[in-house]
């Protein structure tokens, strides 16, 4: 069996799960409930029907493979074409405005995760790992981190189990929190979602929940604009804790792989940049006459409404192999001084962006 056709079963699956969600938010929300829009989102119901099916049913190895592709791949994919939506100018705007608030939560999540595991005892590798990935980038962030500290498996294992989690809960309630808050204030409620949430595909999952339940782009845009702004910051922050690690390990502690400053640098972020560089260029030159000098209006914007349909198709299954790969049971072993320091530092990280974006509200910053 070839690698393409290894995956074929998993890539199917998730994008049934994802189809489904869909589907099945269309009939609560209008023929059951008789709502002109469902308040219930697909992406939701994607992720918690990925979860029914992926720990009630024990499935087949056949399709492990295309659902972490999904996770991996497809998820990186959708995000990418996500910069269609944006101009460059408009990315970097949002980006830059982004930037305090992202140095904000960072350095208190890292400093009260720090604080929390000395006052439990835990483990100092596992405080470093749940520190970087509640604040930048979640697994991610915990898989480059893990080597260059010498992190043993189980750790690693708890760690992720940890963010994925309280990831989990706060992709699923915080679009409606943000509503509540920033109902008003699309901008506001975009930071939110992307300085709160750890993973990246958590916070394309709860941008979509958001547009899929109150509607409008601006939200999804500023949330994935301000993840991937956060997400550069592995580059600086992994190799700092890295070293902190090292400083304060003890005599015969578990020696570290040497890690490159560039290894963690997320690829597909400037797969994104190209796309709001592609969608800039067409805009300019749509204004003398023909995007590219191939498309007029009509067609252009035919063109980027269908890599923006692509992308939320893309990212839907990726939603649905979030769903598929969450063992519960897994989650099941993290232990409580593990679980106390995670929902210690993601509810820091979410007070934090709040008080941080009232501040910004209130010096008339973005």
């Amino acid at each position: 069996m070839s690698a393409a056709s290894g995956l074929l079963p998993g890539l199917a699956l998730t994008a049934g799960v994802a189809w489904l969600g869909l589907a099945a938010s269309g009939w609560i929300g209008r023929d059951l409930l008789g709502f002109e829009k469902s308040p219930v989102s697909g992406i939701m119901l994607a992720i918690v029907l990925g979860m029914v099916v992926g720990n009630v049913f024990r499935l087949p190895e056949i399709f492990t493979g295309g659902i972490k592709f999904s996770l991996a791949r497809v998820l990186r994919l959708g995000i990418i074409l996500l910069g269609i939506r944006l101009g460059l100018g408009e990315a970097l705007k949002v980006g830059a405005l982004a930037v305090p608030l992202i140095v904000l939560c960072i350095v208190v999540a890292g400093l009260i995760t720090y604080w929390l595991g000395k006052r439990l005892a835990l483990p100092r590798r596992m405080t470093v790992l749940i520190a970087v990935g509640t604040s930048i980038c979640g697994a991610t962030a915990i898989m480059a981190t893990a080597p260059a500290i010498g992190a043993e498996d189980e750790e690693t294992a708890y760690a992720v189990a940890n963010i994925t989690v309280f990831g989990i809960v706060a992709m699923l309630l915080y679009p409606y929190l943000a509503d509540g808050l920033f109902g008003q204030d699309p901008a506001s409620a975009g930071r939110f979602l992307g300085t709160a949430i750890h993973e990246t595909a958590q916070v394309a999952g709860s941008g979509l929940i958001h547009a899929q339940v109150f509607g409008g782009d601006e939200v999804l845009n500023v949330a994935t604009v301000t993840k991937l702004m956060r997400n550069l910051f592995m580059v600086a922050v992994i190799p700092l804790m890295a070293y902190w690690s090292h400083r304060m390990a003890t005599n015969g502690g578990v020696a570290a792989e040497k890690l490159n400053v560039l290894d963690p640098f997320p690829l597909f972020i400037l797969g994104f940049v190209a796309l709001a560089v592609v969608r800039t260029v067409g805009d300019a030159t749509l204004d003398s006459g023909s995007a590219f000098g191939v498309f007029d209006a009509a067609a252009w914007g035919d063109l980027t409404g269908e890599i923006k349909r692509w992308a939320e198709r893309f990212l839907g299954m990726a939603m649905a192999g979030v769903g598929l790969g969450t063992s519960i049971h897994r989650l099941q072993g993290l232990g409580p001084k593990p679980f106390c320091v995670g929902l210690g530092a993601a509810l820091a990280v979410g007070a934090v962006s709040l008080l941080g974006i009232a501040g910004l509200n209130f010096l008339g910053v973005g």
